[in-house]
């Protein structure tokens, strides 16, 4: 399976993602803006510019400080949800369990994973249509099956080694409203979508925790900060994600001293999915529809960083959507009764 090409400046096109990136490198890299204030104030040069433009400096002043405050932060969260301290991965020696790794974002993020010759047990109902790089390994699992979920533990073990990242990845949608379903559907969805990330950390936990070293990968939603019409189940399902996600890194630390295992939180919008194929997501500048390789590399590149961390997907919705309950509540009502119309099935 051929990974799509990336294009400049992203798959999704010009977005302001894009845009913001820009901007972060350039007026907001401390490695510009302190040089460059340095040389207004201290060089003839830049002296003589500023007594023409005595605002450069100001501006000068707010890019530098907005610049190194931003960076500081940066470096504070990483520090803190990494718990100040450092760990080891041998990508030749590390086993990752992938669940939903036959299609979609999944399928992509093991052949990243396969390319670079790591090891990875897809864990699914149905085998991957394609064929697999040699060190990828398919076995059938329903993962709202705690006993299951054992039984292929053990054959994991057995054959590619001791696990030590987890990624919980797999989902379903169904896109129906709360009196529009049935219990049977919404009990599926949360055994899938929620409880089946209880079920696999019972499961692998135990083999990383001895050893103060894994990593547990929560693929939640950014539905799962703003509730959306004729998804609330979904959205519910994916809030209890992000609340397991965010639970299980205290518990790491406080009550099973594992401070090196690493947890990583993936927030991602709307993306061009088989999961979506009922419901008609908005595609603009500010919230792009994603291609599932961006969401795959965001994955995989966050997980070879060997850290704790947030993959927001785009970010600027996802900024918007992780603070929306922070704004007013008419502000959360309208959004909420906005996304009805962009989440409506066919």
């Amino acid at each position: 399976m051929a990974s799509e090409a990336k294009k400049w400046p992203s798959r999704e096109g010009f977005t302001v993602d894009v845009l913001s990136n820009c901007i972060y490198r350039t007026l907001l890299s401390p490695w510009k803006m302190v040089p460059l204030l340095v040389l207004a104030q201290y060089t003839a040069k830049g002296r003589e510019i500023l007594e023409s433009r005595p605002r450069v400096l100001k501006a000068l002043r707010v890019l530098a400080s907005l610049a190194v405050f931003s960076r500081l932060g940066a470096w504070l969260d990483r520090r803190v949800i990494n718990n100040g301290v450092k760990d080891h991965y041998d990508w030749n020696r590390e086993v990752v369990v992938l669940t939903g790794g036959s299609g979609g974002i999944g399928r992509r993020v093991a052949q990243l994973f396969g390319d670079r010759g790591i090891k990875v047990a897809i864990l699914d109902i149905a085998p991957p249509t394609d064929s697999l790089p040699h060190s990828v390994r398919f076995y059938e699992c329903d993962i709202t099956s705690p006993a299951h979920i054992a039984e292929v533990g053990g054959m994991i073990r057995a054959t590619l080694g001791w696990p030590t990242i987890l990624i919980n990845n797999a989902g379903i949608l169904t896109g129906k409203t709360i009196l529009g379903t049935t219990e049977a559907v919404t009990r599926r969805l949360f055994d899938v979508n929620t409880l089946s990330h209880y079920w696999l950390a019972q499961e692998f936990l135990p083999d990383m925790i001895p050893k103060n070293h894994g990593m547990v990968v929560t693929v939640a939603s950014q539905s799962g900060y703003t509730v959306t019409p004729n998804m609330v189940d979904y959205s519910a399902s994916k809030a209890a994600a992000i609340a397991f996600h965010e639970g299980l890194a205290a518990e790491l630390v406080t009550r099973y001293q594992a401070p090196r295992i690493r947890t990583v939180l993936v927030t991602q919008g709307f993306t061009q999915t088989a999961l979506i194929n009922n419901l008609t997501p908005e595609d603009t500048f500010i919230n792009p529809l994603l291609h599932p390789e961006t969401v795959a590399e965001g994955i995989v590149n966050q997980v070879l960083t060997g850290e704790s961390g947030h993959v927001l997907l785009p970010a600027a919705t996802g900024t918007l959507a992780q603070r929306l309950r922070a704004y007013p509540l008419w502000f959360q009502h309208s959004i909420r009764c906005r996304l009805e119309r962009l989440m409506r099935a066919d």
